[in-house]
């Protein structure tokens, strides 16, 4: 039986698209060992999925001040489960297992971040990521004192806001498109990869 990857067109095989997405796309695939399907979906508009795709780069592979790349995924985690984004909640899942090198904690992350194993710093980073995107909430003197308070500087208290509002982004054109996760995530950083 085959899985509907998304509602909108798709490429019939990669020779279709353009040069930099064809590439984009086998790039992953050779690191991943899969392509994952947002990357399809998104491909039907080329101009988007380069835009889509250089400000997730800009976000997530960015060197922040003090933000670890795991408490990044941290954020699409937990906000995608509230968002109930299932394609980005195991996709990111997946990262934060193996950024965390823990198993468990995407999973605890996403059910209730306030009772994961996490440290006072990720849980206010958390809670504040769900203040400005599930409350519509911005910076005040009050939640920058307390960010700072645990070592946020500026520059990661924008990052930690910006990586909740393109994922919101992200959450709903996933879910516009009925894309569902990758088996290959669900995986991820749970049992060794396969020798290739």
């Amino acid at each position: 039986m085959s899985q509907q990857i998304s509602r909108f067109a798709l490429p019939d095989n990669l020779e279709q698209l353009p040069d930099d997405l064809r590439q984009r796309i086998l790039a992953v695939q050779e690191k991943a060992g899969f392509v994952p399907h947002v990357f399809l979906m998104l491909a039907h508009r080329p101009d988007e999925f380069r835009a889509f795709f250089a400000y997730h780069d800009a976000l997530m592979e960015r060197e922040s001040d003090s933000l670890t790349p795991a408490e990044k995924e941290m954020i699409v985690v937990a906000t995608s489960a509230r968002h109930g984004c299932l394609y980005c909640v195991v996709a990111h899942g997946a990262v934060l297992r193996i950024y965390s090198k823990d198993p468990l904690l995407a999973d605890q992350v996403a059910v209730n971040h306030r009772t994961a194993p996490i440290g006072v710093r990720q849980r206010l980073m958390l809670d504040f990521a769900f203040h400005v995107g599930l409350e519509r909430g911005g910076l005040d003197a009050d939640w920058q004192a307390r960010l700072q308070a645990v070592g946020f500087s500026l520059d990661d208290i924008w990052d930690i806001g910006a990586i909740t509002a393109f994922f919101s982004l992200s959450n709903r054109l996933v879910s516009l498109a009925g894309t569902p996760p990758n088996a290959e995530f669900y995986l991820m950083g749970r049992v060794p990869r396969a020798a290739r």
